[in-house]
């Protein structure tokens, strides 16, 4: 009997160290870092393609608005704790020459598009099926976002979920 008591509060004791980690190490939302890139100042790569709900995008013909640039996944955990935030940030900044877009990043249509549908997508996304477009980017892994000035140069990636309450700042400071 004592060996199973001590057996099982072992194995709580390695639950609450592993779960403490866990929560420890994870980005929270607003938690983005704002990271060093080669594509800082530069013109931002080529962003054209199709739409998960149909039509296309193209990067080229936003010059002239700030374009915040959101690489995510439906089985990304952080990326389902931003989307309400996107959401809510491009409908604030609908009307204030800032495009929110999105790139589905290495993740299939139905599951894609499925994801838009649950989460209530504000903004458009852009299938991105041979990660031609990350691989422009340098996106290793999602959620990655990049803030593009009027002018069409890379003034911010940010790496980790991000907050409508970080991307107004940003934005705010590549405005300025």
């Amino acid at each position: 009997m004592r060996r199973s008591v001590r057996v099982g509060a072992l194995a709580g004791l390695a639950f609450v160290v592993a779960l403490s980690l866990l929560l420890a190490t994870r980005h929270p939302v607003g938690g983005a870092s704002n990271t060093p890139s080669p594509l800082l100042g530069l013109p931002a790569p080529p962003l054209r393609g199709s739409e998960l709900g149909g039509g296309s995008f193209d990067l080229s013909a936003e010059r002239g608005r700030v374009v915040v640039i959101n690489f995510w996944s439906s089985w990304c955990a952080p990326c389902v704790a931003e989307a309400p935030e996107l959401s809510t940030f491009a409908w604030r900044e609908r009307h204030a020459r800032v495009t929110v877009v999105g790139v589905v990043y290495d993740d299939s249509l139905p599951a894609a598009q499925a994801f838009a549908h649950l989460y209530g997508s504000l903004y458009p996304s852009v299938v991105d099926p041979g990660g031609n477009i990350a691989n422009r980017y340098g996106v290793l892994a999602p959620p990655t976002t990049f803030v593009i000035d009027r002018h069409g140069r890379v003034a911010v990636t940010l790496l980790g979920p991000v907050s409508a309450a970080q991307l107004q700042r940003v934005v705010a400071q590549v405005r300025s």
